[in-house]
This record gives structure tokens, sequence and C-alpha cells, in this order.
């Protein structure tokens, strides 16, 4: 609260109270009642700003919290500590346990507003908002309250159905790209292929004057069908010498020069991992830019084990450089304390893991060494998570390798993060870049795409280009995965689909399957990009 807050508005340290988190379970009960009691002293609560993560807490009431909960010790939901686990400088420092103001407590405030943003916010932000009130999510029980208001920027509203499918909740101006995503949608709704929807289908999902003003429903069918069709290709680069002008991509020049940004090691391999294969089999000059260095998600236990490597490779030669350094780091570690942040030689070590992580991944999808770039932006390693403060030399450090390279195609992540995140700030910078050579006469040859990290793929209406994978490449592309040891999940033990490769191979899955259910082919998997244009 104090990093966050306190520290950015005026407000006597003496006017600030947080529950005590550090007391001994025996003074908890008593602490929390007086934790109520001088809320009730100071004659309630005017203003209740609330976050909300993503199982629907708010404060820290997870799923299962009582309407009238007042301050307690609760216990942590699985996905909230991961959530956190970044915060917290790896998963095993995150508490399993926090006191929190209850669900009663906060609704008994005069009036409460509560903030979202990022695209990873959007699905509760629409369940909180228009799911039916109940304990098992309890942002909902804010419906009850006289006086709330939600602050969400468009990342986090973008699952509301005003927003996601406003058609059913008023009249609307059809556009192309909107008939486009309702046919999709009920296409969805109904469980049939595009090509089958008929009149009823229509009028009874409330889409019967999108018929009349545009219909007959079977030639928006057609036109929509094709669209979806024209979006998939096995050439993510340009066929050459083929016939462009309904393919994502345009036929010249081949080869092109590719640039890939990842803001951090496993973000390029995770979101594009089968089209960096597919790039490079077709001909291209790939280029991978891994924007930070990705050395605050690497846990201490990796850094000891590669130091423990180190130490044993040179027995022998105690007197190398490596020894010292991997000696020191070490000591470092051992002396470090539970949230204490990294000193830069362990940052160092953990960022070589990190790139010798990403080499590994790369061999798999054929990206030569000299074409893998490590920039170490500044805002990065000089900051910690949601602390990062962006630096000019940042976007210089982006502007100067594309001029260098002079690219055809990019290939980008980040854009609909939240704000403070590693993501949202590396796009950023590449925005900012791109704004300092949109004059350059190679700029108006180049297009770029985005792509999504596996765990919030682009919904089918909004695919741009759908680059269908074999199950070999699928299989490549999870091996490549699996090269970012460090990232796996430090609780192999725990039920469900907690890896990063098996979030990547479920969403490529699933897309497939969306595809499919469509009327379209039948693919194994398929990755998705979308094209942008600021």
């Amino acid at each position: 609260m104090q990093e966050q807050l306190f520290n950015h508005v005026d407000i006597p340290p003496a006017n600030t109270h947080v529950p005590e988190g550090e007391v001994s379970r025996a003074e908890v009960f008593a602490k929390c009642r007086a934790y109520e009691d001088a809320i009730r002293s100071a004659g309630g609560l005017d203003l209740q700003i609330l976050g909300i993560g993503r199982t629907g807490h708010i404060g820290f009431n997870e799923p299962g919290s009582a309407r009238d909960s007042r301050t307690r010790l609760v216990t942590l939901d699985s996905l909230t500590r991961r959530d956190a686990a970044r915060d917290f400088l790896g998963e095993a420092n995150v508490p399993r346990h926090a006191m929190t103001m209850g669900v009663g407590t906060i609704l008994e405030a005069r009036r409460i507003v509560l903030l979202a943003w990022g695209e990873a916010k959007a699905a509760v932000i629409a369940q909180a908002v228009e799911g039916a009130p109940n304990e098992t999510l309890p942002a909902s029980l804010l419906q009850d309250h006289p006086d709330v208001r939600f602050v969400v920027d468009a990342a986090a509203a973008s699952e509301l159905t005003r927003v996601r499918h406003p058609w059913l909740v008023a009249p609307v101006a059809w556009s192309p790209a909107l008939i486009h995503r309702a046919v999709v949608w009920l296409a969805r709704a109904v469980g049939k292929p595009v090509l089958k929807l008929v009149d009823e289908d229509y009028s009874e999902h409330g889409m019967a004057e999108l018929v009349t003003e545009h219909g007959p429903a079977y030639g928006m069918n057609i036109r929509v069908f094709n669209a979806l069709q024209h979006t998939i290709t096995g050439w993510p680069g340009g066929k050459p010498a083929a016939d462009d002008t309904h393919r994502p991509e345009r036929a010249a020049p081949h080869p092109k020069r590719v640039v890939v940004f990842s803001p951090e090691p496993s973000d390029d391999v995770l979101g594009m991992g089968g089209t960096i294969r597919r790039l490079v089999d077709q001909g291209h000059e790939v280029t991978v830019a891994y924007q930070t260095s990705g050395n605050l998600a690497v846990p201490d236990e990796e850094a000891l084990l590669a130091t423990d490597l180190v130490l044993d490779l040179t027995a022998s030669d105690r007197r190398s450089t490596a020894v010292g350094f991997a000696h020191d780091a070490q000591q470092q570690l051992g002396r470090k304390q539970a949230f204490d942040s990294d000193t830069p030689a362990i940052r160092k070590l953990k960022g070589l893991i990190r790139r010798s992580e990403a080499r590994a991944a790369l061999r798999l999808c054929g990206v030569r060494p000299e074409r893998i770039r490590f920039l170490d932006l500044e805002f990065y390693e000089r900051g910690r998570y949601r602390q990062f403060a962006i630096a000019d030399a940042d976007a210089g450090a982006i502007g100067s390798l594309l001029r260098e390279l002079q690219p055809h195609q990019i290939f980008a992540t980040g854009r609909l993060n939240d704000p403070t995140s590693v993501g949202a700030v590396c796009f950023e910078l590449l925005r900012r870049a791109c704004a300092g050579v949109k004059d350059e006469t190679w700029w108006k040859d180049c297009r770029v795409w985005l792509y999504r990290p596996p765990d919030r793929d682009w919904p089918a209406a909004e695919v741009e280009m759908a680059v269908p994978l074999s199950p070999a490449e699928l299989a490549n592309k999870i091996q490549a995965i699996y090269h970012h040891k460090s990232q796996r999940s430090q609780t192999p033990l725990a039920s469900g689909l907690h890896e990063s490769w098996q979030q990547a191979e479920q969403h490529n899955r699933n897309l497939a399957g969306v595809y499919d259910q469509l009327g379209l082919a039948n693919y194994e998997a398929i990755e998705a990009f979308q094209k942008w244009a600021e």
C-alpha cells in the first residue's frame, strides 16, 4: 500500500491503517476485531477503493466468502497465489494466508469504486457486472450496493455484452465487421456451421433486423464463411508467386525480413512457436528480439542450480572468473531473505539462465544463433514488477534495431495487457519506436502482426491470420516451450492446466476446434494473429 498508493497521495502517515499481517495466529482474532472497531469509531467508510482478482475476489475475499463476513484471516486461492508470484519474486514466497476486510465490511462503505484494466480481467468483470450476485464470485455482491462504480479500460470491458455483442442490448449500425462478429457468434451460440444458419436462427436470437437489412441469411453466411476461410494460411510470410488477393499476407517480397519481438523470453514460442518454425522453413530471414532479460521471473532455486553446475564444472580451476562469479552469486543467494530484491550479480545470473533457455527453444524453431537479439531494456533492469518507468533510451534501442533490419514483417504482443505489465510496457516502447521510423521509406512496406499469450487467444471473429499447425509442428512447439525450464510451475502436483505449455496447447487446439465447428477445415491446432494498424 505504501508503494502503490500512500507514497503518491497527500495523506499523513498517521491516517493510514492496514490490517497487520505479520502477527501470530493467537493475535489474529483480536487484531481483526480491533480493525473493525477502528472503522466504526471513525464513523465508517466513506469511500472504498477496490481491485478485483481473476477469481472474483475483492480485498482477499475469495470465492465462498459470506456476504456478511468481517475482517478476518483467509486462505488464498491457488490462482490468486500464482497471479501474485511475480510481485513476490516467486510463487514460493507468496503467503498462503492473508488478513482482509470482509465483504460485509466493504458493503457498508457509503461509496465504492472498483478499478480494473487489462484483458486478463475482462472475463471476471463481465461475470461480476452481468451475472447474478452470489458468494462464489464475491465481486458480484457489489451489485447490491446503492452507490458503486466500476472504472475499467477498454481491454477489461471487452467481455461485457454491450461491448462484445452490442446487438443483444440495443439497436446497432451494422458495419461489415459487426456483421462478421454477429454471424460467428450466432453460429457458436446455436452450435451450427456458418453455412447452415437459417432465418429462424437469426430471428430467435434477436437478429431479425440484421436479416431484414442485410439478408437473405444465406448470402450473409457465405460472405462470413469466405472471410473466415481467407484468414487461413499455411504461408504466414506470404506464398511466393501466388495470387494474394484473398491471403492475409502479401506474396512479395520473398523471402522477407521478419522480426519477432518477445517482451520476455518464452513469450515468442508460447504465442507463435509454430509460426516461427514455419517462417524459417519457408526461407524467411527471422530475427527474434527479446526486449527484456526476464530475470525477475527466475526462482532462486534455478539460480542456485546454475551456480552448482558452474562450480562443479570448474572444480579444477578455482581461479577462473566464472568460479568467482558463481561463488559470489551463491553466497548472495544464501543471504537473501524472502522479498529481498536480487543483487546485480543474481539478476545477471538469472538473465543468463533465460538466455540459455531462449537459445535452446529457438534451436527447435530453426532460428540461427546470430539471429537472436537480447535487448535487455533499461526499464526492466532498473525496475520491478508493477513499478516500471518507461525510458526514452529503450524506445531508441528498438528503433535502432528496426532501422538496422528494416523488416517487412513485425510480430509483437502486449497491446491489451495490464498497462503495468512487462508486455504492455514493451508494446508501448515498440509503438513509440514505430512512430519514430514511420516516415522512412522501408516502413511503407512493413506490416505488423499481433500475437497473444496462451491464456488469451484472439476470438475467432477477430482473427485476421490463422496459421494451422500439424501434429508434428504442435509437438515441436510444446518441446520448445518446455526448454524454458525456469518458467515451469513451482507446484508440479497442483491439478489443472497450470503449465504454460499446457495452456498454449489447449488454446491452439481450442481455436482449431472453433474453426471446425464453424464449418471450416478440421486442423490439429491453430495460431492466430491480428493486423495492427495504429
